[in-house]
């Protein structure tokens, strides 16, 4: 895990719209994904998963006060405020209340990584409740959960009026023993399920709007 500064150099020479926050520092274990698999394909592979061991993911409160105030602030970027437990949501009240984050705000609740709250639905309806009670209006929610709780967790996040997210980095599969062919696959699915339970889906500028990002005409990219 490399410094603040290390971190920070992608994105402020970018200068997104929107970037990924974590909202504490956290173990973040991916070493039983080693156990489960004998053929890999690249040689860093299987050091990498086993070294995540002894992996702390670094956010320390100056460090989110820094991203918060070089990136968002001189920048004009909002966060993609990723909160892994209970207390990273009230990480994230901390600098709310100090007017560090300002509404709306974007909220990302993330369920069953190893160093995280566990992909079980009370653990779903006891973050929602926590955010809702800590900022009211103020923010916008959405929520990824890691591997086979993909799909089902994002559904039950939908009927709660919250937004989903799936991709690949969450979970490499489609369905039960079938692994998707890209993201967009993924992206189809949940769309598919959405507009079948008679929700609709946002469009670019509508997201735009719901987040109040700044407009891809005003990044380094």
């Amino acid at each position: 895990m490399g410094t603040a500064e290390e971190r920070l150099s992608a994105p402020l020479a970018a200068s997104p719209e929107m970037c990924s926050l974590n909202m504490g520092s956290m173990n973040f274990g991916m070493f039983p994904l080693a156990e489960r698999h004998q053929n890999w394909k690249y040689e860093w592979e299987l050091p990498y998963l086993q070294g995540s061991a002894d992996v702390i993911f670094r956010n320390t409160f100056n460090d989110i006060e820094r991203i918060l105030k070089t990136l968002g602030e001189e920048h004009g970027t909002r966060f993609e405020h990723e909160c892994y437990d209970v207390g990273h949501l009230y990480n994230l009240a901390h600098f709310v209340d100090r007017k560090l984050v300002k509404p709306p705000f974007f909220v990302q609740t993330i369920f069953g990584i190893l160093g995280g709250i566990g992909a079980e639905s009370r653990n779903l309806m006891f973050m929602k409740e926590t955010a809702d009670r800590l900022f009211g209006d103020d923010y916008r929610w959405s929520l990824l959960a890691a591997g086979r709780s993909q799909m089902p967790f994002a559904t039950q996040a939908a009927t709660l009026g919250g937004n989903v997210r799936v991709g690949l980095e969450d979970s490499l599969f489609i369905e039960r023993g079938q692994l998707a062919e890209s993201n967009a696959e993924q992206v189809g699915k949940i769309r598919r399920i959405l507009e079948e339970l008679r929700y609709s889906i946002a469009t670019a500028a509508e997201a735009r709007e719901i987040l109040a990002l700044k407009g891809g005409d005003r990044v380094r990219f």
